[in-house]
């Protein structure tokens, strides 16, 4: 079984804007191009886990997210960084579906078409909705300050998975890995 690196992708991989999906408001989070690649040479998959509500909502059909995933990854393919898969949840909070995170339905969805080993993997966003997703589906995580504010209370509570970008989080686990 291989092992995997969960992402969030606003907030944690790139710059998070409302509701993107054009590929010219993509920017990349300092470090995580380096990050992504670190990982990826380590052996692990990279697989983004996202909502994508604004499909739900009407603001941009799912060929648009689609595009800037190519793109996106057309990017970091470049620099031996590409992510392995994207899913993405399409609904809004009030569907009550099984793949919007925290639930687990993308993760279990992406072990099984991967063969990923969860208990060896990890989640990783900056939202506590991505910790618990990690939680559920039996991985670790970490909580990133790099996209969306989190309070000094989540920030304590988490204290021991707290990063401040991916790339403090990549070269976190792979130093554990070396010990």
């Amino acid at each position: 079984m291989e092992r995997a690196v969960f992402l969030d992708r606003d907030g944690t991989i790139n710059v998070d804007v409302d509701y993107l999906h054009e590929p010219d408001k993509l920017a990349f989070i300092d470090g995580t191009i380096e990050a992504l690649a670190l990982l990826k040479a380590r052996g692990y998959r990279l697989i983004v886990i996202s909502n994508q509500s604004g499909i739900g909502r009407g603001y941009f059909g799912a060929p648009a997210v689609e595009r800037l995933h190519a793109y996106m990854n057309s990017i970091l393919q470049e620099h031996s960084a590409a992510i392995d898969a994207f899913y993405y949840c399409p609904h809004i909070e009030q569907d009550r579906c099984t793949c919007r995170k925290p639930q687990t339905g993308l993760i279990d969805r992406a072990a099984a078409e991967w063969d990923i080993d969860l208990q060896r993997s990890y989640m990783v966003g900056d939202k506590e909705a991505d910790v618990m997703t990690a939680v559920n589906a039996g991985c670790g995580y970490g909580l990133l300050l790099s996209g969306h504010a989190v309070s000094s209370a989540l920030q304590e509570k988490y204290r021991d998975h707290l990063y401040r970008n991916l790339w403090e989080f990549a070269r976190h686990i792979c130093a554990e890995e070396a010990v």
